[in-house]
């Protein structure tokens, strides 16, 4: 009976020790999960404020559509965007759009996500003619 006992607390230790491990293997992939994914992410959220802003300003100072997008080809650092990104930029219904579109894979455990970046981003205000 003792020793039934003392094995039953054993085997409880060792299944605590199992849930603890499990536990941890989770919140150390989710962390990574989000090290990965979460600067991507905010890149990308930070971007299209920038092109926004970027349409905003052209449509006010009546900007040609080359250099909105040569705006965002010499910001292309600060906002991760890749070499391969398409870029185009146009003025339709006498506002100025400019549309980004790129892939940037994340490496996740086992996996490999493909953040798909597509985003148009049209001025508020209209083109002085």
């Amino acid at each position: 009976s003792d020793t039934h006992s003392r094995c039953r607390d054993s085997r409880q230790r060792g299944g605590s020790r199992l849930n603890f491990l499990i536990f941890a293997a989770i919140v150390v992939t989710l962390l990574y999960v989000g090290y990965q994914f979460v600067p991507v992410a905010y890149r990308a959220s930070t971007l299209q404020v920038y092109m926004q802003d970027t349409v905003n300003a052209a449509a006010a100072a009546n900007k040609s559509t080359d250099w909105v997008r040569q705006q965002v080809i010499l910001n292309r650092d600060d906002y991760g965007i890749p070499e391969d990104a398409i870029i185009n930029a146009a003025s339709r219904d006498r506002r100025m759009e400019l549309r980004v579109q790129f892939t940037r894979p994340i490496p996740l455990p086992g996996y490999v996500y493909d953040y798909n970046f597509d985003h148009t981003a049209k001025s508020r205000s209209f083109l002085v003619r």
